[in-house]
């Protein structure tokens, strides 16, 4: 219950006089917002980008636990170093040679999930009114934390092939004659949160080209890359380039969440920032979920596992992709070849966030398109998230959208656009 002084002041506002600056930037999310709507068993959630856990061997996992409380047990109730763990940092080695990468056990930290590894990144690099170039959209996520470090956003066009290496070099050298310091381009270049498009071979070369030359460092984000249907990505931005690009890769899509386990590949001169900063931001990463996850490794056939996600997720995109042209042909939609999301762009004169209360009174819930922007953009999109619901629900869910969205259509139509 909030409390009030005599003074009037409540007790939410009583330190606000004392708070640093960048706690200004500090806001919820539009997506952890609507957590406590979608928790609501009747209401089919398309909105949280979470994986479908239920899908895991549940009986390796605790085949895991028991074997690490047998072999490792002191180990894992223990303090750990701030880069983390040998063995699972051997075991990322081989996880990221898939991507094509082959890099050194020693430029590998654990973090606590990669969310964490870019808050310790843009910690290092960005200050007040440095520059950060991003897709349009790109993950609110990373959103949040570069307006908490007080970075300025500049969006950067992007279609269905990945960001515009063209418009990142116009969008770059406008701003450098302007004298900002761009310092990093943030990426999700495989089936990106939220879009879903993938940035092509061709077009990966580029990018590292542009950025090379205008000293600018890639954070390549990677939580999807494995979760291909069909035809696999082009291998890592990374592979490519070991100096110019720091790779964040995550547990949390191929294994579990809730372990919060995360990885940064990093040259060496920032991989040493990076572990200090680790170390004084939370001391180490924390041992036990680090070596259940090792542990989960070493006696599961993990690649099996993903190929089973893989296969899961494909059918619910293709509940998704079908749906929408059955219950939403005024709408269009992004088809991605991996990864959780849609991303539907509504007819012009739709507000995604004003039809939100609506959407949750026909039980359903997504996130408005304005979440995935730092500039106000985004209220005619909307992100599908089709990876946690069943199929059935997914469809389900589509139609009941369509409901709002094709009465919101056909009142433009009959009375005209919005001003």
């Amino acid at each position: 219950m909030t409390k009030t002084r005599a003074d009037g002041v409540t007790n939410f506002d009583a330190w606000k006089h004392a708070y640093a600056s960048r706690a200004a930037n500090l806001s919820v999310s539009e997506v952890r917002a609507l957590f406590a709507v979608v928790s609501r068993p009747e209401v089919v959630s398309l909105a949280g980008g979470m994986p479908d856990v239920a899908a895991l061997d549940t009986e390796l996992i605790e085949k895991a636990f028991a074997s690490l409380m047998s072999n490792r047990r002191d180990l894992a109730l223990q303090y750990g170093g701030g880069q983390g763990d040998l063995r699972l940092r051997e075991q990322i080695q081989e996880i990221m040679a898939l991507e094509g990468i082959h890099s050194s056990v020693e430029d590998i930290t654990i973090t606590t999930g990669s969310q964490h590894g870019l808050e310790l990144v843009s910690d290092l690099f960005l200050d007040q009114g440095d520059v950060v170039l991003v897709e349009a959209p790109s993950y609110v996520g990373a959103v949040g934390i570069f307006r908490h470090k007080e970075a300025q956003i500049a969006h950067v066009y992007t279609d269905e092939h990945g960001i515009s290496p063209q418009a990142l070099a116009e969008t770059a050298d406008r701003l450098i004659a302007e004298g900002k310091r761009i310092k990093l381009l943030y990426l999700v270049p495989n089936f990106a949160n939220p879009s879903g498009v993938t940035l092509t071979a061709d077009r990966r070369l580029e990018v590292l080209e542009i950025c090379k030359q205008r000293g600018i460092l890639i954070i390549e984000d990677n939580p999807y890359g494995q979760l291909y249907f069909g035809e696999k990505p082009p291998n890592a931005m990374r592979s490519l380039d070991e100096q110019n690009v720091v790779y964040l890769g995550s547990f949390s899509k191929i294994l579990s969440p809730g372990l919060r386990v995360g990885y940064v590949l990093a040259p060496p001169a920032i991989r040493e920032k990076l572990v200090l900063a680790n170390e004084s931001a939370i001391l180490s990463p924390a041992s036990f979920a680090q070596m259940l996850v090792s542990e989960y490794l070493s006696i599961a056939d993990w690649q099996k596992q993903i190929a089973t996600f893989r296969d899961l997720y494909q059918t619910k995109r293709d509940a998704a992709l079908q749906a929408v042209e059955q219950f939403l042909p005024k709408v269009h939609t992004t088809r991605p070849d991996g990864g959780f999301f849609l991303w539907l762009t509504l007819p012009e004169g739709l507000n995604s966030k004003e039809m939100l209360p609506l959407a949750v009174t026909e039980l359903v819930a997504y996130t408005p398109g304005t979440a995935f922007f730092g500039d106000g953009r985004g209220a005619d999109n909307i992100r599908i998230c089709f990876s946690h619901p069943t199929a059935d629900n997914v469809r389900v869910g589509i139609e009941r959208l369509s409901r709002v969205l094709n009465q919101q259509i056909d009142l433009l139509e009959t009375f005209g656009k919005k001003d």
